[in-house]
């Protein structure tokens, strides 16, 4: 028997959540596609972020996330070779579940802050 490639296999679980945490579960990677989500496009932003990622972890997560669909680059210069991050709609669809997760942290962390949108 083959594989569908279209089909996921599943790392631990068929359930949807334990396929959603394989991806997202993680602390650094649902903050990246936050980021995305306000804008951010760039490496260097992307580092700028408060939670200080470090550089390997970054890189790792984007490649990680990108082969899952969520995102694309491409180059925006050519030397040396730099690029931009864009998010797919899979990675679009996101958004609503990141809303929840913030209206959920303000309503039991009320000092928290709600990020602005990256003003470019």
């Amino acid at each position: 028997m083959t594989h569908d490639p279209d089909r996921p296999i599943f790392e631990r679980s068929c359930c949807p959540i334990a396929c959603a945490l394989d991806l997202l579960g993680d602390k650094w990677t649902l903050l990246i596609i936050r980021d995305l989500l306000l804008g951010k496009k760039r490496y260097q932003e992307f580092l700028e972020s408060p939670e200080r990622i470090a550089t390997n972890i970054l890189a790792d997560r984007l490649k990680k996330i990108e082969s899952a669909g969520l995102v694309i680059h491409q180059a925006y210069q050519q030397k040396p070779v730099r690029y931009e991050y864009a998010l797919t709609k899979k990675g679009e669809d996101l958004k609503p579940i990141l809303q929840a997760l913030v209206k959920w942290g303000k309503t039991h962390y009320p000092d928290t802050e709600v990020f602005e949108s990256v003003k470019k």
